[in-house]
């Protein structure tokens, strides 16, 4: 699993354009050389396996052609470099399944989906929380995912910028969560401690401290508070749906000006 802490952010693709021909097909075939025997998806596709094996510094151009078994300038006849295959791994993962079923219910059971899939993706892969995804190159799969989730929510009759602002705002509260899982499970694997034993470790000092009288609303929450039951990420998805339904039936009663 990829470390989440520390670390420079991975960028993307430094030549736009290329990027842009290899994600939408339009790049030339190699031609020079030998007949190839590496396709362009099987190389991202070990890349991305590799990530998701041993975490986002793993991928190298040398290391991929160990992998694949071929020498490491026969790569750079298909990507010319690390940040641009970064780009075709993301839009490879970021890619709906050939499978899936467009939203068929309304717009809240499209967001919640949409939440609920991003959390899923980023646990499969979190070697995407080390990406800075801040300006994107869009290819298929994510143009075909955001195609989708307008096709879902398009219904809230909101402002177009909105819409754009449901899908960042959902997508930045499933990041946390998904950062803080990340986090909470390399914290296990690099001390062998568990989340439990962690915090038992502390209950003597703690214990003091909590009778000490300095901090009595922290003392008097109740024993389950900070208890493993309780789904924060449900919690929390449930509220950020309330809150986009009184905007909704704002709207739908004619009241309210788009939110700037």
């Amino acid at each position: 699993m990829t470390s989440t802490s520390g670390g420079d952010t991975q960028r993307t693709g430094s030549d736009i354009a290329r990027s842009l021909e290899l994600l939408w097909g339009e790049g030339e075939r190699p031609t020079r050389g030998p007949k190839p025997v590496l396709t362009l998806d099987r190389i991202i596709t070990e890349a991305v396996r590799l990530a998701d094996a041993e975490g986002l510094t793993a991928v190298s151009m040398r290391r991929l052609s160990t992998e694949l078994g071929t020498g490491t300038m026969s790569l750079y006849r298909y990507v010319p470099g690390k940040s641009e295959l970064l780009d075709l791994m993301l839009d490879r993962v970021f890619m709906p399944a050939p499978d899936a079923e467009p939203p068929t219910g309304g717009w809240r059971d499209a967001v919640e989906a949409y939440a609920r899939e991003t959390l899923v993706l980023y646990r499969a892969h979190p070697w995407l929380l080390q990406v800075n995804q801040a300006r994107p190159v869009l290819g298929p799969g994510s143009v075909g995912g955001l195609e989708r989730t307008l096709s879902g929510i398009k219904s809230m009759g909101l402002t177009d910028p909105e819409l754009i602002g449901v899908i960042v705002m959902v997508e930045g509260y499933v990041t946390g969560v998904a950062r803080t899982q990340a986090h909470e499970t390399e914290a296990v694997k690099k001390t062998g401690l568990t989340d439990e034993a962690f915090w038992e470790a502390q209950t003597p000092v703690l214990g003091r401290i909590m009778t000490s009288g300095r901090y009595p609303h922290l003392a008097g929450l109740s024993e389950d508070a900070f208890g493993s039951h309780f789904d924060h990420f449900e919690f929390g998805l449930q509220r950020l749906l309330d809150g986009l339904d009184v905007l909704v039936a704002r709207r739908e009663a004619g009241g309210g000006a788009p939110e700037a």
